[in-house]
């Protein structure tokens, strides 16, 4: 499984877990994006609106997904098996784990982080 893990490259906790996945980054097959990059709504094919609201996986295969099951996916090709995405898919976790990532998201700029992205590779990030 290869993909993109688009992430908002404006927020510290979201840059220090995209940090975190790269460290774990065996396979190579895992590449990230901030979700500020010019035209990336039109890529993944969602509503510039929504786009702020997850983490979004662009499979290889040109599938996408968001939120936990993105991160998952990401996880799963960062370490070279599927098993995240497996337990993801085990009956009532992938519910548990989109209603944690939700009350992550809502509020993670409250989280403690490092230099967001965009501020430390400002050229890769749409200027506000």
């Amino acid at each position: 499984m290869d993909g993109v893990l688009f992430f908002d490259g404006k927020c510290g906790m979201c840059t220090r877990a995209r940090n975190a996945l790269l460290r774990m980054n065996r396979t190579g097959r895992l590449r990230t994006e901030p979700l500020q990059k010019p035209g990336t709504a039109e890529r993944l094919g969602v509503a510039p609106e929504h786009l702020m609201e997850s983490v979004w996986w662009l499979d290889s295969s040109g599938e996408v997904f968001g939120a936990a099951k993105a991160a998952n996916a990401a996880l799963s090709a960062a370490l070279g098996t599927r098993l995240p995405l497996w337990v993801y898919g085990v009956p009532g976790v992938g519910a548990v784990q989109e209603h944690v990532y939700r009350w992550v998201a809502t509020h993670r700029y409250r989280f403690r982080g490092v230099t967001p992205w965009c501020e430390s590779a400002p050229s890769e990030c749409v200027s506000a």
